[in-house]
């Protein structure tokens, strides 16, 4: 009987195999709360490279039509939710309820992955990705991080990258 390899167990690693993505996955004790210091303490790199994913709730135009999206920034700095809101060509935008972002995902707080969500969602990462050879990111789970260079997400998924970083 073949052993499964960790690589399979998310969603977000079976979308960069299947697509033959380069990447490489890091393993580390997530912890229970404060996921992104847990990632700088494990991974031992540019706490700038590190980044972390949020879903946002974006409020288009006039009346109460809402659709979620994703953004992926460093762990070191905060979302301006004015920049998320411009870069999704929104009015307005908000924290998405964590609930609703586990259940659009697939993933639980903590752990959501800007890949491999149930409900492919709208994305923009941050441009300072594009400064580094490699980011890191979430796999998927808590604990579990992937590297790879910001510029291959376009191979699996639809992304652009903007200035979405508060001052």
């Amino acid at each position: 009987m073949a052993k499964k390899t960790p690589h399979a167990a998310t969603p977000a690693l079976k979308l960069l195999e299947e697509a033959g993505v380069e990447h490489r996955v890091t393993t580390f004790d997530g912890g229970s709360d404060h996921f992104g210091d847990a990632a700088m303490k494990a991974l031992d790199v540019e706490p700038e490279r590190i980044f972390k994913t949020l879903v946002i709730d974006l409020t288009a135009g006039k009346g109460p039509k809402r659709q979620l999206a994703v953004c992926v920034l460093p762990v070191t700095h905060q979302l301006s939710l004015k920049k998320a809101a411009a870069a999704f060509g929104a009015s307005k935008a908000s924290m998405a309820d964590p609930a609703d972002a586990s259940k659009s995902s697939g993933y639980i707080p903590g752990g959501i992955s800007p890949l491999g969500h149930k409900h492919v969602l709208p994305t923009v990462i941050d441009e300072t990705a594009l400064l580094w050879d490699t980011i890191y990111f979430s796999g998927g789970k808590r604990g579990l991080d992937i590297e790879m260079n910001a510029e291959d997400f376009s191979q699996v998924l639809d992304v652009s990258f903007a200035d979405v970083l508060a001052e």
